[in-house]
């Protein structure tokens, strides 16, 4: 990892001094909604800056103690710029760890909005209130160099979805109480001007309002989406990897780059930040062939390069916040973007900077991931294909290619959107059969549009032998009210194949009843194959294809597709799990 060597300070430092002691002043950045832009602080540019969420392993609110063990590792590495996203008494907490202990760390301090003013007016304002009173605050007000409203509120695609207007007037609302520039974050493709189908945003409510622009750049997120090449399919598989590690800094360098031109061409000369950039170091939600402790130190290695040649005199963002210091394992699918562990141990990506703090894993580049076509394994010809069940016969049944499936947790559930469902939990109060079932715990979106959670395989299966004569069983115990979503899918995202294949099970059905008692299901797959259709995202070519199964349980409740109530979080406790003919 390259570091702003002592030179390279020296020299800014005698640039300074030539600067403010001549009669030559630096050009303020240009808003052309207002005059008294606000100057970041040149902290942005000269400390290495990361995202910093301390939730540790169970959720709750990490202690001082807990907090002071993180900053202390943050300081020590050289992160001394973090970002937070919220102004509670967890960052009230962060603050005073950090004036008590004299850290040498200072803060974009977040205000998160939960909706649009509409539905949220009373709670947003608390939010901004609180922000306000630590941005003002003696003792916080050198240590908080800017204010963050909102986190990815106005892309189209954002679970909150609040009005530009709404955001608009929330900023003048923090900016007209503290001194410190004010920004949002937002992904780069609002701040760009216009979405992937054409359809421009307002985005310059935002930049007619704000001191700086603070964008999210996400190839990884990306891949799924055809947004850049990350296959390259035409490099040999011994280049692959790098391949797409560099096309993946200059797919993030060209988000960048749209919303400069977008910028230039309004005539402001805002300064850009880059809010939120990473890799995973393992594969949380499906990312294989591209999530590994290698990749994750490729992309990391060039974006501090990308840094040092900003610092060096390259046009580009004053800042990068790496997406993000520690792994939170309460995010299920959306987990595994740490530098460091749930343990606080330093991962591969900086080792060099912990040789006595890390994991234990040794890597070489040559461990990078890379992609390679999808191949289905050989048809599935046993009369039973077992998912998750104690009783299980080697002899006689054929399981998954993946891991756990019999007699412990289905550690490779994905989570939708990576947190709106919690599977990680074994109950064994109660089973259907065996020791272990599996405790469900739904968690409804921020902007209600349900939750849903998918068993996703290590390879694609060939389960074209159900399709006119199988079954899909499973005991269930819940008193989740409504209906249930629940079927399999077909193909995938990275080859723009993934077909949803799940209906609404009422209770009454196929022996499904929700009353809190376990009950045995068995669907018969030529019910559920009607529904049928692209998933999110998906073209509709995306259509049924039993020999290429990829998630062979999915249970779900989109709000719109069941007609529930919104938000019920009734736990759902799942075993037994099978498919028959």
């Amino acid at each position: 990892m390259k570091k702003v060597s002592f030179i390279a300070i020296n020299v800014i430092v005698f640039i300074f001094l030539i600067v403010s002691c001549s009669n030559v002043t630096p050009t303020p950045p240009v808003n052309p909604g207002r005059l008294d832009v606000r100057a970041l602080s040149g902290d942005f540019a000269s400390r290495k800056a990361v995202a910093y969420s301390g939730i540790r392993e169970g959720g709750g609110t990490p202690s001082e103690a807990e907090i002071l063990e993180d900053l202390t590792l943050l300081e020590q590495g050289g992160w001394t710029l973090i970002r937070l996203f919220s102004s509670g008494e967890y960052s009230a907490s962060i603050l005073n760890v950090i004036k008590t202990n004299t850290l040498d760390i200072k803060v974009m301090l977040g205000a998160w909005i939960s909706g649009p003013d509409s539905a949220s007016h009373d709670d947003n304002y608390a939010e901004l209130d609180r922000a306000i009173a630590l941005a003002t605050n003696p003792d916080y007000v050198d240590i908080i160099l800017a204010v963050s409203v909102g986190n990815e509120t106005m892309v189209d695609w954002s679970f909150i979805g609040v009005p530009p207007a709404d955001m608009a007037a929330y900023i003048e609302y923090v900016r007209s109480h503290i001194t410190q520039p004010v920004t949002t974050d937002d992904n780069w493709e609002f701040y760009a001007g216009i979405n992937e189908s054409g359809v421009p945003y307002a985005t310059a409510t935002i930049a007619n309002v704000v001191d700086f622009i603070s964008i999210h750049t996400y190839p990884l997120a990306d891949t799924p989406w055809g947004l850049w090449n990350w296959k390259q399919e035409g490099v040999p598989e011994a280049s692959r990897a790098v391949a797409m590690m560099d096309a993946s800094i200059a797919h993030a360098q060209s988000n960048y780059n749209a919303v400069k031109n977008y910028l230039d061409s309004h005539g402001y000369t805002l300064p850009v930040v880059v809010g939120e950039t990473g890799w995973k170091s393992y594969p949380s939600g499906g990312e294989v062939f591209r999530a590994h402790p290698v990749n994750q130190k490729m992309y990391y290695d060039r974006l501090m390069a990308w840094r040092d040649s900003v610092n060096s005199g390259s046009t580009g963002p004053v800042a990068f916040f790496y997406f993000e210091a520690f792994d939170e394992p309460w995010k299920g699918g959306d987990d595994m973007w740490g530098l460091f562990d749930k343990d606080r141990l330093a991962k591969y990506v900086i080792y060099d900077l912990f040789p006595d703090n890390k994991e234990n894993e040794v890597y070489t580049d040559a461990d990078a991931v890379y992609y390679l076509p999808p191949v289905a394994n050989p048809t599935i010809t046993q009369d039973k294909y077992v998912l998750y069940s104690e009783n299980f016969n080697p002899d006689t049944d054929a399981q998954p290619t993946t891991d756990s499936v019999t007699g412990e947790p289905l550690e490779t559930w994905g989570p939708w959107d990576g947190n709106t469902a919690s599977v990680n939990a074994v109950y064994t109060d109660s089973t259907a059969e065996g020791t272990y079932a599996c405790e469900i715990t739904p968690i409804p979106s921020p902007n209600n549009w349900g939750w849903g959670l998918a068993l996703i395989l290590d390879y694609l299966d060939d389960l074209s032998n159900f399709t006119s004569a199988g079954y899909l069983n499973f005991s269930i115990k819940t008193d989740y009210p409504g209906k249930l979503e629940v079927g399999f899918q077909t193909g995938t995202t990275s080859e723009s194949t993934a077909c949803d294949v799940y209906m609404p099970l009422s209770s009454g059905l196929y022996g499904y009843i929700n009353d809190g008692e376990w009950h045995n299901v068995s669907i018969p797959v030529s019910v559920i194959t009607p529904y049928a259709a692209p998933a999110y995202g998906m073209p509709a070519s995306a259509t049924l294809n039993m020999a290429l199964v990829s998630s062979p349980l999915v249970i779900a409740d989109r709000y719109g597709v069941t007609g529930n109530v919104p938000n019920a979080a009734n736990k759902i406790y799942i075993d037994d799990v099978y498919w028959s003919k």
